[in-house]
């Protein structure tokens, strides 16, 4: 293999990190306070209200219905007022971003499904107030559970990146499909997976002792 394809290839891994990671941590940040919006607005919660939590439950099933392939190229328009492209890595980004907010969500919402009643009963009648028990008693229980979420999120992000390379998106799947597909270079096909498999166990090995290293359970 020439030195310019290794470089070719690794300047991919890069722009795939970026796209994974960079959506990943916007997703977090929007899609986290999202997932506790919906969980605390259900019935018997914290903080009920049902017409609220109708509204979150139907835009997240919206979001989380739509295929990726589909939303990369219906958001173009808004992808291209966020960052003035719809090509390339950053305007990646974009779409990988919205894909994951409602899958955050989703899965936050029910890592803290997962924490016992008795335990937010307890926080009530020790006095503590409603945004006391969601930082200290929801999330602080929770955490495994929402790492491990995030994990996932990741993983699936990384799957995302290379479909996004279809449209211009750059990153690994943008090498194999056109090194290694349309070139018919099964070699740069086969290198392109396995890099991807290397880079989705590294994922999930990090993430896994993130998750045993927090849960003391």
């Amino acid at each position: 293999m020439s030195d310019a394809m290794i470089n070719l290839l690794l300047s991919a891994l890069w722009e795939t990190l970026i796209m994974t990671f960079g959506s990943g941590a916007i997703a977090c940040v929007l899609g986290i306070p999202l997932g506790i919006a919906l969980h605390v607005t259900k019935d018997g919660q914290i903080w009920e209200n049902k017409a609220l939590n109708k509204v979150l439950g139907t835009v997240i099933n919206i979001g989380r219905s739509i295929p990726f392939i589909i939303l990369l190229v219906a958001i173009i328009p808004f992808t291209r007022l966020v960052v003035g492209t719809s090509i390339g890595t950053v305007a990646a980004i974009v779409p990988l971003t919205v894909a994951a907010i409602p899958f955050v969500a989703r899965l936050v919402e029910g890592a803290l499904m997962e924490v016992p009643n008795g335990l937010i009963e307890a926080a009530q009648a020790m006095g503590a107030k409603r945004s006391q028990i969601i930082t200290k008693v929801l999330l602080a229980e929770a955490l495994p559970g929402m790492l491990n979420g995030i994990i996932i999120t990741l993983v699936t992000l990384v799957n995302y990146s290379a479909m996004a390379g279809a449209i211009g998106g750059g990153g690994l799947g943008d090498v194999g499909i056109r090194y290694g597909y349309q070139r018919f270079d099964p070699q740069i096909m086969l290198i392109t997976v396995v890099m991807l498999v290397v880079l989705v166990q590294i994922i999930q090995s990090i993430g896994e002792r993130l998750v045993a290293h927090v849960d003391h359970r």
